[in-house]
């Protein structure tokens, strides 16, 4: 039987761009859309899968650099950051950010010592910053941050397909 490290992690790659038992990969669910159909807000009062990806990319780097040994904070490119100028070479990158951001997070965790999984995050519980919990704790309720956004981009993009 598989730990449940072990499990997680590739749990974690397979959402990315893998087969995730809940459907098509993130990376799957970004591929083909072009930047006007990611910037579409196609849900009243929602973020665009641009943003989203944009979100989804600080959190992974925030997490990443926790893992290194950094204090948890919110991300220092920001809770939702800015799309910035739109281009079909910004989408590409914006995507391609996310994807890096992803790989070097997977690296960092596989390359955290077992030791250092129960080890505390911050020092006071505080959800929205993912704080008071364990290493390990962060990395599940990563996997779980990235499965509700990414069910989010799922539903945009039908939308969006459908709007055609």
């Amino acid at each position: 039987m598989t730990d449940l490290r072990t499990s997680l992690l590739q749990q974690l790659a397979a959402t990315h761009d893998g087969d995730p038992w809940y459907g098509p990969s993130r990376s799957g669910l970004l591929s083909g859309l072009t930047p006007d159909q990611a910037l579409a807000h196609s849900v009243a009062g929602g973020h665009s899968i641009w943003e989203l990806v944009l979100h989804m990319t600080a959190w992974t780097n925030e997490v990443r650099r926790r893992l290194g040994g950094q204090p948890a904070a919110e991300p220092v490119e920001g809770d939702w950051p800015a799309v910035g100028p739109v281009s079909a070479e910004s989408w590409d990158r914006a995507r391609a950010a996310l994807a890096e951001a992803h790989a070097e997070l997977l690296a960092a965790a596989r390359a955290l010592p077992p030791s250092r999984w129960d080890e505390p995050v911050g020092d006071t519980r505080e959800p929205a910053l993912g704080t008071g919990v364990t290493m390990g704790g962060m990395l599940i309720g990563f996997a779980q941050h990235d499965a509700y956004h990414t069910g989010q981009v799922a539903q945009m993009r039908r939308a969006v397909l459908q709007s055609r």
